[in-house]
Parts: structure tokens; sequence; C-alpha cells
């Protein structure tokens, strides 16, 4: 307890008065009263002259008079002072108690003098001086906050032991420190520990544990924390709103993050940078580019500082926006806060080649290497992309080569497989030292070494890539994504150029990517390139409906309904069930190219094969003949698809009309029109002027009217 100014004065007065008693024989505990009330008040050099007094007069200082002495230098933080003499004090012999201790180290620490906190309570220790509840745990703290994590855990295992309960505090600071190193256990340990004392965890402990559940994807756990703090009446500040909104974020409630941000701001509690951007970042996440900005805006609106950190986040809002004027001035202000990162470098790399913006890109590329940004794998990755699809072999070359100096990458399959191909022996030689392709080569990167070939036109190295990677796993895959690339961006020649390599080594891509090429070929009338692809799997057992289907249609594109027809027939000799889309597409062009003989075999076949056939076929069928003059044959497709359960269409009916109206049975032509009507359809202007051409050309004046 400190004295009041009147009561040190008086015994400033009463010490000096007993000094000129002839009679007083100097005492140790009168100078050590006065010591006291001078340090209580910051009277330094009145202390330290008092001390000298003390001295001079032959008194010998115990370890009261030093440690209060040393608890003076302490409170007043006078630490050079207090550790100059606390090496006298040891000098002397003197031993000082735990409260004089516990002083020193408290004040030591209130500075984060950690190092020299962890050096007097090693001191202490060595001196046999038992340390309590206090010294405990003040020293955890400096010998976490000083990087000694296991000293200090060691520690809390004694102070357990004498049977002295830490602190919440204590805990608080353990549990952060295990969650920080990734020992997500012993945090949990440590958690129920403390709650089977009966201690209440703070909201700095509940953010620690929420930030490891996080994390952990544990979410059934935060959330659980989360009621126990409002059942506890724990205070719930920004910190751990910010987590929670992360928590919803990653479960995929993006509303519920979204009424949590609100709250924060209606509370008054949205000041932190920190959680405008996990808000930003959850809309991030789940695809809505315009709400993230929204946020970002409300930030600069409230003139929220923007950190390193949140122009990395509006870039990534910019570039999922695909606003490029907004990106580029956000990473030019990103640029000002220091060299941009590489994942920054990519989203506005990615932006570019997204925007088709090649040449950009490749300036960009320019512009990164001159700053010497430092790539990862996922930068340099977008990089080479750009470099095979451009047939930089050079360039290629150097940046891998500066890559591989990194000893990070060296069991990096990606990078090496560039290496080993670009920079090292042909992989032709390295093959025969054993299974390259499957253990040691990354199939992604043989693919865009492919396209590198391929835009270098060296297609001796393709067909050793080819080789390669056709003994990988994932091959085909690799090879469907390369081809539907060029499709893509209509790239035929190099579409022809690698699947005439795959023909040559006796491998086929799958059905799908063997029919968009075909369907390329028809789309742009190159029916002998069209043909060539099909005859070179076409005995292929694999050979399926994608490509018969498909070749049809190039067919029927080029003008050729018989070639299709043809086709169409062996595909049913074969037993492919092409389906009643491809039925409908054949019978449809026989028709209009006057193949009426033709399109009535096909729709016979059709209907011995029992093939499952639709409204639309069956409308098809009944138009083809209709136009064909077959009215008996198209009313008789019309019974057949009543008894397949087929139900008919307005379109259906309309031919129908049509149909009796031409063979003069306008009994039947009505009846098609009611049976329309009755069946619920809306009967188009079609339907009544087909009825009413059919009856004025049969005279019937009395129906017109």
């Amino acid at each position: 307890m400190l004295l009041p100014p009147k009561t040190w004065t008086l015994i400033d007065c009463n010490y000096r008065l007993v000094l000129e008693q002839l009679s007083y024989r100097p005492s140790v505990i009168v100078y050590t009263i006065v010591l006291r009330a001078y340090g209580q008040v910051g009277k330094i050099k009145l202390t330290e002259q008092t001390f000298l007094e003390m001295l001079e007069a032959g008194c010998e200082p115990d370890e009261v008079a030093c440690g209060t002495m040393l608890c003076t230098y302490a409170r007043w933080g006078r630490h050079k002072a207090m550790q100059s003499f606390y090496s006298a004090v040891q000098e002397r012999g003197i031993t000082l108690s735990t409260a004089v201790y516990n002083f020193m180290l408290s004040s030591l620490q209130k500075k984060s003098l950690h190092e020299k906190v962890i050096d007097l309570w090693r001191q202490m220790v060595d001196k046999g001086v038992a340390p309590d509840r206090f010294t405990y745990t003040v020293v955890i703290h400096s010998l976490v906050k000083g990087g000694l994590c296991e000293e200090a855990f060691k520690a809390f295992d004694e102070m357990k032991k004498l049977e002295f309960v830490p602190e919440e505090a204590t805990y608080s600071l353990l549990i952060s420190s295990h969650t920080k190193d990734g020992k997500w256990q012993d945090a949990l340990n440590l958690y129920e520990d403390m709650r089977s004392r009966g201690i209440v965890p703070s909201n700095y402990t509940c953010a620690s544990l929420l930030t490891l559940y996080y994390k952990n994807e544990d979410y059934s756990q935060a959330l659980s924390l989360f009621t126990e703090m409002e059942r506890n009446k724990i205070a719930v500040d920004e910190v751990i709103y910010g987590l929670l909104i992360r928590i919803y974020g990653k479960l995929g409630l993006y509303e519920d993050a979204q009424r949590t941000f609100e709250e924060i701001d209606q509370l008054g509690l949205l000041s932190d940078e920190k959680t405008y951007l996990a808000m930003a970042q959850v809309h991030l996440n789940s695809g809505n580019a315009k709400r993230a900005l929204d946020i970002i805006e409300m930030m600069k609106s409230r003139d929220i500082w923007f950190s390193r950190f949140a122009y990395i986040v509006s870039l990534q809002c910019y570039v999922m926006s695909e606003n490029l004027d907004a990106a580029e001035v956000t990473f030019q202000a990103l640029a000002k806060t220091g060299l941009p990162d590489s994942g920054s470098s990519n989203d506005m790399l990615r932006l570019y080649i997204k925007l088709n913006l090649t040449g950009r890109a490749k300036k960009f590329i320019v512009q990164l290497r001159e700053d010497q940004i430092a790539f990862d794998e996922e930068l340099y990755r977008t990089v080479v992309r750009i470099y095979c699809k451009e047939g930089m072999l050079e360039d290629i070359g150097q940046l891998t080569k500066e890559m591989v100096t990194n000893d990070s990458y060296k069991d990096n399959k990606f990078i090496q497989t560039f290496f080993k191909a670009i920079c090292g022996e042909p992989l032709r030689h390295q093959k025969v030292k054993g299974n390259v392709a499957s253990n040691q080569l990354d199939s992604t990167a043989l693919g865009y070494l492919l396209r590198l070939y391929l835009e270098c036109k060296d297609f001796n190295n393709l067909e050793e890539i080819l080789k390669l990677l056709l003994e990988t796993a994932g091959s085909m895959s690799v090879l469907t994504q390369l081809i539907s690339n060029f499709l893509k961006e209509g790239d035929l020649s190099n579409v022809k150029a690698l699947n005439d390599q795959v023909v040559r080594l006796g491998c086929s891509v799958d059905d799908a990517t063997i029919a968009s090429i075909i369907g390329i070929y028809g789309k742009e009338q190159k029916l002998k390139q069209a043909q060539d692809i099909f005859t070179a799997v076409a005995d292929s057992p694999t050979c399926g409906k994608l490509i018969y289907n498909s070749m049809i249609d190039a067919y029927i594109k080029c003008g050729k309904p018989e070639a299709a027809y043809s086709l169409y027939k062996e595909a049913f000799k074969k037993g492919h069930d092409l389906g009643a889309i491809a039925v409908s597409k054949v019978v449809y062009s026989l028709t209009t190219s006057g193949k009426h003989q033709e399109a009535k075999e096909m729709i016979h076949l059709s209907f011995q094969d029992n093939l499952e056939l639709d409204t639309v076929a069956y409308n098809t069928f009944i138009k083809a003949m209709l136009e064909a003059g077959k009215l008996n044959f198209a009313t008789s497709i019309y019974e057949h698809m009543l008894s397949k359960g087929v139900s008919p269409s307005i379109q259906t009916y309309n031919t129908l009309i049509s149909v009796y109206g031409r063979g003069r049975k306008l009994d039947k032509a009505v009846e098609m029109f009611n049976l329309a009507h009755s069946s619920g359809m809306t009967l188009d202007e079609k339907a009544y002027m087909n009825l009413i051409c059919y009856y004025g050309k049969a005279g019937n004046a009395l129906f017109l009217v």
C-alpha cells in the first residue's frame, strides 16, 4: 500500500530528528522503513542516499532492506539500476524472498523484456527460491512470448503439480500457442482441463478455439462453442464474429454469414478490415463477385485503411467480375506496397487469358520477370501454358532453369518434367533408364509440351512426348482437353496433326472428342476430313453411337442424305441404336432432298426394329409422307404412334389436318381439329387456316361462313 504524502514526510522529519540524537544507535529496521517510504513515492535519489547512509553507519543491509531497494527500482521501471543492485546483492550471498522476485519479474515483463524475465527466473530457481502461483503466471507468459513453448509447458505442469490453479489468461495463452503450432488435440486437452476446474473461458480463449475448429474444419464444434458462449454470456467481439463469418462461408451458409456481418455493423463493432475482407472472401467463394465488391466499396466509403491484403482481395473481386481496368489499377496499388505476390500476379495473368488478351499477357509476364517476382508453382503453370501456346521454347527453358534452382521444387513432377524435356537430355534416352513416364513425369506437363511442339512444328519431339504421355495414367483426359481447346479456338490444323499422331501410334481419343472433331469438319463443309477421322476409328470396337451420329450429321450438313442413310443402315446392322433424333434427322434430310422412297424405307426399318421414338420423330415421319404424297402411310404412322402410347402434339394434329384435307377426308380433318381442341391444346392460326383452306378447296362455303 502506498503511503500518503503527509505520512512519508512525517517519517522523513522523524528520521532526521532521530539522527540528531547523539544517543541514537543506527538500526537496519528503521532504515528499511524509511527506504520503503521513499520508494513508494518515487524518491529514488533519497532512497539511494539513505541506503548509503545506512552502510556508512555500519548497518549491514539484510534481505528485507535489499528487497525494498529492488522493489523500488522495479516499481519505477529503473531496470538497469535494479539489475546492478541485484548483482551486488548476489555477491553478498543474500537470498531474496519470492515476493521480491515476483516484483522484479512483473516489472520486466510489463516492458516486454521477456529474455530478462526468463534469465531472472532461472537464477531464482538456481537459488532454490520457491515460486508461487503469481511467479508461474508471469514466467509462463514470458516463456511463450520468448518462443520457449516447451519450457513454458514444463513450468505449467510444475505449477499444477504444486496444486497452484492456473489463471484463465494462462490457459488462454497456452491454448493459443498450441493452436498456432497446429497441435490441435493438445489445445483441446488444455481447454477440457480448464473447464474441469470450473474456469469460464474468456472471449480470447474462445477465439483461439474457434480458429482451431475453423482450421481443422470441425464446424459443428465451432457452432457448438458459439452456443456455449451465448449460454455463459461471454462477450462476443469482432474477432469472434469474423471467425463465425468464415465458418458460415465454409459451410456454404452465405446468407447466414451476411446476416452476421450486418449484425456486427448494427452493434457498432465493425471496425477491423479483416472482418470486411472475411465477408468479401465468403462472397468470392460463393461466386458472387458483385456482393464482394459491395463490401470493398463499403470499406472505401468508411475510410477503412487498406492493407496489402485488402488490395489482394480487391484484385480477386475485380478478376472474378472481369473488370480489367479496375484490376489493373488495383494491381498497381498493390505494387506500391511492395513486390506483388505470386498469387496476385497469377490472378492478373489468368484474367488476361480469360479475356483472350494474349499480347497483354505476354507483356505482363515480361514485367514480372523484370521485377524479379518470385514464382510459385501455380504462376509457373500459368506462364508456361501461355509460352507453350505461343511456341516460346527458349523462354520456357530459361524460366524452368531458374525454378529448379529452388530446392523446394526438386520433387515437383510438373516442373521437373519440363526441365527434363527441355533442359536435360532427350526424354527418349532417359526412358531407357527406367519407367520414366509413370514414375517421374507429370501428364499435364506432357500435355503442355505436346502443344509446344505442335506450335513449333517439331514433330519428332511431338511423337516422343506423345508416346510417353500414352504410358501415363489419365493420358486420354489430357489429350481430350488439348483437342477440345484447339476446337474452341477453331484450330483444326493442330487437331488433325495431333489426332493423326495418336492414330499412327495405334490409339484413339474418346468418342466424344472424335465426334466433336467430325462435327466441326461437317459444320465447315469439310466432308473429306470428317470421313478420314471416321474411317480411322470405324472398325474399332469402341466406335459407338456418338461417332456414328456425328458422321451422319456431317453427311446431312454437307448435302449427302443418301450417305447419311447408308451409314445409318450400317450402324443398324452392327446393333447400334442411334436414337430417335438421328432417325428424324435422316428422314427429314431424305425428304427435303426428294428421296421419298428411302425416307419410307427408313421409317419401316425403325418400326420393324421397334425403336423407341418420340413425338418429334413421329411428326417428322408423318410430314415426310405428306410431302411424298403417301397419305395412307402417313395416317398409319399416326395410328402406330397411338398404339405405342406416344402423345400427339399440336404439330401432329396440324400435319394430320393437312393429310386428311389433301385426301379430301374433311370429316377426319375436323376430327383431328376437335381432338386437338378437346385435349386442351391451344390451337394456333395454322390449325384454323389449314381446315379453312381445305374446306374452301372442297367448295364448302358454309364452313367458311
